[in-house]
């Protein structure tokens, strides 16, 4: 992936969200914290199971406001370079939620650049940890042992409420206000990584589509353990894509939010005469 300084205004946090919406779901994985060069965006290689197929779609342009009248919520900022957005963007993103997890996603530099990454990553099912800074889940993963079946224990799912919170607190109608206005600056950014317009919208639905489809589990999970890695033991679970096997392991609860969070999003996205 292609360095870069800052990232784009308001675009971000549109990007935060779907990524995060939708983002976010890194945070559903358990892993470590790393520090990040203000210079290099660190790279990360996705493991391919199959053919990867670049989806095409066209999100709806918005239209320009009907009232004759200046409305002060749809005032013109211009948008800074994509190599200078940082600051102006963390900016915006406190107008939206503050959230002091959603803050401390938000101190890594070129956030752009990470967040089309991400969404990138998304689209395909997998969750590039790599790339955006997230935090892990509270506490640590257990499990309950019945004789020689092992289950997923129902107080894991309260270690992600904190993240979860964090990513609904951006609000969906918002972000896709903010995606619209900074589309030019998500345009370029998609366009470094060789995505054309279309594949742009395809890829940013898509993401969002893999957290809507994400089934919903209420009853125990059972689980298999390999050496020091815990598997779904149903094959229909174990089959999902990465992303949606970590959604899971938040809990029925918690699944729903992020589901609603990024259906929200699809349906301004695609109906922005709604916003």
């Amino acid at each position: 992936m292609k360095k870069g300084k800052s990232n784009k205004s308001v675009i971000i946090t549109l990007l935060i969200m779907t990524l995060i919406v939708l983002g976010l779901i890194t945070y559903l994985k358990i892993f470590k914290v790393e520090e990040y060069s203000t210079t290099e965006i660190p790279s990360q290689e996705i493991s391919t199971i199959e053919d990867v197929v670049i989806p095409e779609a066209s999100i709806p342009k918005s239209s320009p406001p009907k009232n004759s009248e200046p409305d002060i919520s749809n005032k013109v900022f211009s948008l800074p370079p994509l190599d200078d957005s940082d600051e102006f963007l963390r900016k915006r993103i406190s107008l939206l939620s503050k959230n002091q997890d959603l803050s401390v996603w938000i101190t890594a530099d070129d956030l752009l650049r990470r967040i089309v990454s991400y969404t990138d990553g998304l689209s395909r099912g997998v969750a590039l940890d790599k790339i955006f800074p997230l935090s892990p889940p509270d506490g640590k993963f257990t499990t309950h042992i019945d004789g020689e079946n092992i289950w997923l224990n129902a107080g894991n799912y309260e270690r992600y409420d904190r993240t979860i919170s964090a990513i609904v607190s951006l609000d969906p109608k918002m972000l896709a206000k903010i995606f619209h206005f900074s589309r030019p600056l998500l345009e370029t950014a998609f366009a470094e990584l060789g995505y054309n317009i279309r594949q742009m919208d395809g890829i940013i639905l898509t993401a969002l589509d893999q957290i809507i489809v994400t089934p919903v589990i209420y009853e125990p999970i059972m689980l298999t353990r390999e050496s020091v890695t815990y598997k779904f033991a149903d094959s229909n679970l174990e089959r999902l894509k990465p992303i949606q096997k970590q959604l899971i392991r938040s809990g029925p609860t918690n699944t729903e939010r992020i589901k609603n969070q990024a259906a929200a999003i699809k349906k301004y996205l695609l109906n922005p005469n709604e916003i």
